[in-house]
């Protein structure tokens, strides 16, 4: 089996600018997943890679299989270079370049959470999988949190980023978005207790950055 050896290939070069620089990631409008479970759960939402990547020796069968079937191109690469493109200091043996879903604005929606200057990945994908275990309609991001499809939060988030609209958007914008909805902000010293409140109605949850809290324009 022939394998891709060289980190000069321009698939392998595009990879890991994907994985390193979030600018690269909005110019080419594409992140990678990383992983059985989030390829799966990516090809379960009707999402398809460009090319995939894998490890022969530590990839399941039946996903090289399901990958071909979709007309995929899947290319063995070495140890090396898939150590070089993988984010983690232990590779998973496969990886995929999607496109970065477009958002379903959804109208009238009713439950949205407001994510406000998050800056840790881990707490963003967290967020994030719990917002779609929970149903929420839609998942906007204010200013000054991290970059949604950092490799991080793309784990963290275990396939949130397909099942559920993620929007980036100015509080002007979210303002707007948000007229005919409660807006409730975590606040530990609030005055309104989190159990008093109706959440059968149509609402909007703001919750800030883990230092700091939520900032003055959320206020």
């Amino acid at each position: 089996m022939n394998r891709i050896h060289s980190l000069k290939n321009a698939r392998v070069k595009l990879v890991h600018q994907l994985q390193t620089r979030p600018r690269a990631r909005r110019e080419e409008r594409k992140l990678v997943l990383e992983g059985v479970r989030l390829i799966n759960d990516a090809l379960d939402a009707k999402q398809r890679p460009h090319f995939v990547f894998y490890l022969p020796e530590r990839t399941p069968k039946n996903l090289i299989e399901r990958l071909d079937a979709q007309g995929v191109d899947v290319l063995a690469v070495t140890d090396e270079v898939m150590r070089h493109m993988s984010d983690t200091q232990q590779p998973q043996g496969v990886l995929g370049v999607f496109d970065i879903p477009l958002p379903r604005i959804p109208k009238n929606a009713s439950q949205i959470l407001i994510l406000d200057a998050i800056r840790d990945p881990g707490n963003m994908g967290t967020m994030l999988r719990t917002a779609a275990a929970a149903n929420v309609d839609v998942v906007v991001l204010a200013p000054a949190c991290v970059d949604p499809y950092n490799p991080k939060v793309l784990r963290s988030g275990m396939g949130a980023h397909f099942r559920l609209p993620i929007l980036e958007a100015s509080w002007e914008e979210i303002a707007n978005y948000c007229q005919d909805v409660h807006i409730y902000l975590a606040d530990g010293v609030g005055d309104v207790d989190y159990w008093a409140v109706d959440w059968r109605d149509a609402w909007a949850l703001i919750i800030g950055s883990e230092a700091h809290g939520a900032g003055d324009e959320a206020r």
